[in-house]
């Protein structure tokens, strides 16, 4: 139930308290026992009667070097500094308030891109068998856990999903092409192979053995059931395999070309989208021409960016990219940040007293954020509120009317209010934030913006992501729409959707709908 790395398919960097040397030995033990296949590498434990075991410290701090569990007897309880540790195991009794707080500590440290690029660390899992909380009082706020299903899962119901394509084109046309049938008998081939490595003696998939015996024969893959495809997809996909772990680049590109062969099976609309992310990562390799490996692909990376090849292509075709160009896509650099460098000197000052997390008095500006959104929901019919959410244009009247009102309700003080116009650069802007657009409203405001022509379904599908954003937070800067999930439709944002007169135009109107909440 820990937090997941690497696509969803690892156990994130974990922290496991113990409470002496043989406890930390024996959990290593049950972990290896359970977990053979990763050679007694995955989880270690580091104390100080560990030889090396500074070694593997510096091993730990590697995002992708094992040990990914390091299990300690107060030698890594301070002190050490990794950012990538998302889980932490209190497996032991602590009663010193301070060690406490420092041993939270270990998983407080933010990381970016830890999960995906752009997909930064923002919170971490507890996980406390020994009362700590409840002696310290702390009661945090707790989260189910809920995240995306692991990629070797979705990987998984992708290739089934493949498969149960081709067999309903199989089942309905009496002549289909050689090489669908030999992708067919691939693909069920990849899924089998994964299910015969499924460990039947390891605790989660024990529960699993019928069905994984079962599927890890051949015949049963010839002809597949309906019901068979459900009992995969709900019950096998996901287990645990004792396969050698592939890069999590490739494994993603994967996911990609499968769906992009779904789309060809089914004709979805979803079809051009993925067309475009393929062209672009085909883009980005052409820049790696001169890595011997990426130029002996050159002639197919290069058809890739053509509008011809795209023609009638067919599911055979592409998985010979996928088979040809995954083990090329981990050598695209990742976005580079510029380091930032201080010179200056620490001063000590005097002692001043810092509130914890969940100890801050309940009269701060965050409180204030969510006392007054929650006495706007329940004023909208106030005037000023109106025009706020219908996007018509304030006076300096209905600023002070708005003043008035938050400051007569109890809800706001003098000093908010003015730390609410500056952060917002304005009290009405403050107000959209909170209170949002109405949808028809963010439908009007870019009605004139539609009206210029027939848009295309890729322009239709930015258009309505720009009115959702405007629906929830009032106003959108136009730098957001080279950001995800205008992104994710076109890696170029607007300038792949749109020509330049029409991103001019679209900007106007965003700045427009900004400035009716500025008196």
């Amino acid at each position: 139930h820990g937090l997941k790395v690497a696509g969803g398919d690892r156990l994130g960097k974990t922290i496991v308290f113990a409470k002496n040397q043989d406890h930390a030995d024996f959990i290593a033990d049950r972990f290896n026992v359970n977990s053979p296949h990763y050679k007694g590498e995955f989880a270690r434990v580091i104390t100080f009667k560990t030889e090396y075991a500074q070694s593997l410290i510096d091993a730990f701090s590697n995002k992708e070097k094992p040990p990914h569990i390091a299990i300690s007897v107060d030698m890594l309880d301070t002190g050490i500094d990794v950012p990538e540790v998302v889980n932490l195991v209190f497996f032991k009794l602590v009663r010193s308030k301070t060690k406490f707080w420092q041993m939270l500590g270990r998983g407080t440290r933010l990381c970016r891109d830890l999960f995906a690029p752009g997909q930064h660390k923002e919170f971490f899992f507890l996980f406390d068998y020994c009362q700590n909380l409840e002696f310290f009082s702390q009661n945090p706020a707790t989260t189910g856990g809920d995240v995306s299903e692991p990629l070797g899962k979705r990987l998984f119901k992708a290739r089934l999903e493949v498969v149960a394509e081709l067999d309903r084109k199989i089942a309905a046309v009496s002549e289909v092409a050689g090489g669908e049938s030999e992708l067919r008998r691939q693909v069920a081939e990849t899924l089998r192979t994964e299910v015969a490595a499924m460990n039947v003696e390891n605790f989660v998939v024990r529960p699993r053995r019928r069905l994984v015996e079962k599927y890890s024969s051949p015949e049963a893959w010839d002809f597949l059931k309906s019901d068979e495809f459900t009992e995969l997809a709900h019950e096998v996909a996901g287990l645990p395999a004792e396969l050698d772990s592939e890069n999590v680049e490739a494994k993603r590109f994967d996911l990609l070309m499968l769906n992009l062969q779904l789309a060809v099976l089914r004709a979805e609309p979803a079809f051009d989208r993925l067309r475009d992310q393929v062209k672009a990562i085909a883009g980005l390799l052409e820049e790696k021409s001169s890595i011997p490996m990426v130029k002996e692909q050159l002639p197919l990376i290069l058809d890739l960016q053509t509008a011809e090849w795209w023609q009638d292509v067919t599911t055979p075709m592409l998985e010979t990219v996928r088979k040809r160009l995954r083990a090329l896509v981990k050598l695209i650099e990742k976005q580079k940040r510029t380091p930032i460098y201080t010179n200056f000197e620490d001063e000590i000052g005097r002692a001043a007293t810092v509130e914890l997390p969940g100890f801050a008095p309940v009269d701060t500006f965050a409180k204030f954020r969510d006392k007054v959104r929650a006495f706007l929901k329940k004023h909208e019919d106030q005037i000023a509120v109106q025009k706020v959410k219908l996007n018509q244009p304030l006076t300096a009247l209905d600023l002070k009317e708005l003043e008035r009102v938050l400051a007569e309700s109890g809800v706001a003080n003098p000093e908010h209010l003015q730390q609410a116009a500056a952060e917002c650069e304005g009290l009405g802007l403050f107000v959209r934030s909170l209170v949002g657009l109405d949808r028809e409203a963010a439908k009007q405001a870019l009605a004139g913006f539609i009206a210029g022509g027939t848009m295309s379904s890729n322009q239709i599908e930015f258009v309505n992501l720009i009115v959702d954003h405007l629906t929830e937070h009032g106003v959108m800067r136009a730098e957001l729409l080279y950001e995800s999930p205008f992104t994710d439709l076109n890696p170029q944002g607007p300038e792949g959707v749109f020509n330049s007169a029409q991103i001019d135009a679209l900007i106007d109107t965003l700045r427009e709908v900004r400035e009716r909440a500025v008196a």
